[in-house]
């Protein structure tokens, strides 16, 4: 077999290009016979091609018949303008065809487990067992194409700025991280495991320790852990960390590679990202990630019911509890079908039911309403400027517990009445998140964020007295209602990271055994640093407009961990179990799963 120098890719060809003589290379994307010509659209990772067989060339047009759709054919010939009135707007290709001089099959193909279109009606099961055949279509190429352009401007941006790209080790060993680990076995030392890791965290603080001051890494991480949309067992981070830095020293720069990517995307992105505490987005949106292109801004009203009659609120207020309220805009089209639907999501959030209010004509219908004097009901909706149409909804409790209800109704409302975002980006930073929580059953406090971060610095003196009051240094870059990165400025002096770690149950043997490596580091003159890590799969699937990372990801796992294209996760042999010092024990749960 012959091969003749590929000259261009299928989506390359353009009206500039009429007269030029061509080789290309791909898959046959289509085949058709029209009055005796006879078409082939060539597809590559690239787009697609017209070609034209001319029935004069009866050898030529004979190899083209034969051709079925997947078959892997070179093409020559001369590229021409397509006849008047049948260029493919469309297409950036469209205002071309190539009259084929020349073709070979170099590899016939089965009949594909499903169509190639863009509105492919099949199983995400069936595309992920035969992904070779899925990475075909142009989205997914497309996708993939997006995702190496992003990680080179990446690098491209880091490298400018005096970063250092550091690979961690991808053997480490387990660490509590909020997650459970992949562990695997040692050969050579029975009985111990590594674990994959769930960050680089550590590592990258041992590298500013070490000098290195601005890392960098595309760095994979493994959590096992149940799978959404937009998590996967192994994903894409960009890690990165600098010495000598704050938060007003991160925000910047993640603020200018956002828009540098932003810009190579031709989508505005506006800059610098506005910055509110996380007592501020819990207040105004019930969440600690609010999409931000809507409005809907919770509303306290506990003032307008301080004296009420209706004893749900008042039992609260008198508690020291809160009162929210969101304005729904045209919210009184709702049936009550959907007030009870909703009901059920303020029920699933932790609250014993919620109130719910619709305006016409200038008065308040509610099943409520009764409760209220109409001096409250004209206080409420003056409180929140609500007039005729609108729906007014309220839940009482602690609260923090009230706002995260109320955000789980602004969710459900965006999607019930179907809004309209106002822009089309909307990123911000939440910034100031406590650094503690008490977990009550086990009687020790547990970092909110991550256990290396800095308390804010003036509440030091609080980690002796009130721990659980304590701000921090943890902040997260969120977009369009993604949390897309995390990041802190950590503890670089050991005294505190101890303390700190006392606090959430460690001894210093436990310290030791499980965070050594980093505090003992931390022991020889660390310098002050911050770092951020961006979930790069979830940055990716942003920009491509699709809903699940998997659509951005070359061999995803499904929503069972599990990959069909390879058989992954699989039985090994006996021989594999006895060199790794183990033995697969039958449970009666997983006897029970394999019958």
């Amino acid at each position: 077999m012959t091969f003749m120098k590929r000259t261009h890719y299928c989506g390359q060809l353009r009206t500039e290009d009429i007269g030029k003589t061509v080789t290309l290379c791909g898959w046959a994307h289509s085949a058709r016979n029209h009055g005796g010509v006879l078409f082939i659209d060539l597809r590559d990772r690239t787009g697609l091609t017209q070609t034209v067989i001319e029935p004069e060339n009866k050898e030529l047009f004979a190899t083209g018949e034969k051709i079925k759709g997947e078959y892997v054919i070179e093409l020559r010939g001369t590229v021409r303008a397509r006849p008047a009135g049948y260029a493919n707007g469309a297409m950036p290709t469209g205002g071309i065809e190539v009259a084929a001089s020349g073709i070979t099959v170099l590899n016939e193909s089965k009949t594909p487990p499903f169509e190639l279109g863009e509105h492919v009606n099949v199983t995400e099961e069936i595309r992920l067992k035969y992904r070779y055949v899925d990475l075909r279509r142009q989205k997914m190429a497309a996708n993939l194409m997006r995702r190496h352009t992003v990680a080179q401007l990446m690098r491209a941006y880091l490298n400018k700025r005096e970063f250092m790209e550091v690979e961690t080790p991808i053997l480490t060993r387990s660490t509590p991280e909020g997650a459970r680990d992949y562990l695997v076995p040692s050969r050579v030392s029975a009985g111990n495991f590594y674990a994959l890791p769930q960050s680089p965290q550590m590592f990258k603080q041992i590298l500013m320790v070490s000098g290195i001051d601005r890392y960098y890494q595309l760095a994979r991480a493994f959590r096992d852990e149940d799978l959404r949309a937009d998590r996967q067992p192994e994903f894409t981070q960009l890690d990165l960390e600098m010495s000598f830095a704050k938060e007003d020293d991160v925000f910047p720069l993640m603020e200018g590679l956002m828009k540098e990517i932003f810009d190579a995307m031709g989508q505005e992105l506006p800059v610098p990202f506005p910055r509110m505490t996380y007592q501020t987005v819990m207040e105004k949106y019930g969440s600690d990630k609010p999409d931000l292109r809507y409005g809907l801004e919770l509303a306290d009203c506990t003032d307008v019911f301080k004296s009420t009659g209706f004893k749900v609120f008042s039992s609260v207020v008198e508690t020291g509890g809160a009162i929210r309220a969101l304005k729904a805009e045209g919210g009184a089209k709702l049936t009550r079908g959907d007030m009870d639907k909703l009901t059920e999501t303020a029920k699933k959030a932790g609250a014993k039911g919620l109130v719910w209010m619709r305006v016409k004509d200038g008065a308040v219908e509610s099943p409520a309403a009764k409760f209220f004097t109409p001096e409250e009901l004209a206080a409420l909706k003056t409180k929140l400027s609500a007039k005729d149409g609108d729906a007014i909804f309220m839940a009482s409790d602690e609260p923090m517990k009230a706002s995260l209800i109320m955000g789980e109704i602004r969710k459900d409302l965006i999607t019930r009445l179907e809004l309209k975002p106002a822009r089309p980006w909307a990123a911000f930073w939440v910034t100031n998140f406590p650094l503690l929580e008490w977990r009550p059953e086990e009687k020790r406090y547990d970092a909110t964020h991550n256990p290396f971060t800095a308390p804010l610095e003036e509440e030091i003196p609080l980690l002796d007295t009130n721990p659980g009051n304590m701000g921090s240094h943890q902040y997260d870059m969120v977009l369009n209602g993604v949390e897309l990165a995390s990041g802190s400025v950590r503890n670089h002096r050991s005294g505190i990271q101890r303390k700190i770690m006392g606090l959430m149950g460690y001894n210093e043997e436990a310290i030791q055994e499980r965070f050594g490596m980093l505090v003992n580091a931390l022991d020889y003159g660390a310098p002050p640093h911050a770092g951020i890590a961006i979930g790069f799969d979830r940055l990716v699937a942003l920009l491509s407009g699709e809903t699940s990372i998997r659509e951005v990801i070359a061999f995803p796992k499904t929503t069972t961990a599990a990959c069909p294209l390879s058989g992954a996760p699989d039985r090994v042999d006996t021989r594999q179990l006895e060199d790794l010092h183990l033995r697969i024990v039958e449970t009666e749960k997983v006897l029970g799963e394999k019958n």
